[in-house]
């Protein structure tokens, strides 16, 4: 097996035809580097005074409260 030009240099890199490698870095068409971040709340959301909606809030699950009645 050839050694991929591409590898860090730990002899470990498994890299894909998109140039990601198992480690999360990114070919970026000249050295591998960590693939950006997530993006950021937009400011409109920021403002609205209200939580960012979580992505698997229709799956969790919650205590019920007690009867207090």
């Amino acid at each position: 097996m050839s050694e991929d030009p591409r590898c860090c240099g730990s002899g470990t890199c498994i890299i894909d035809r998109d140039g990601r490698c198992w480690c999360g870095q990114q070919w970026d068409g000249q050295k591998m580097c960590h693939a950006p971040l997530a993006p950021q709340a937009s400011p409109a959301s920021m403002t609205t005074g209200q939580p960012p909606a979580r992505a698997n809030a229709a799956t969790e699950s919650r205590t019920p409260e007690p009867d207090r009645s």
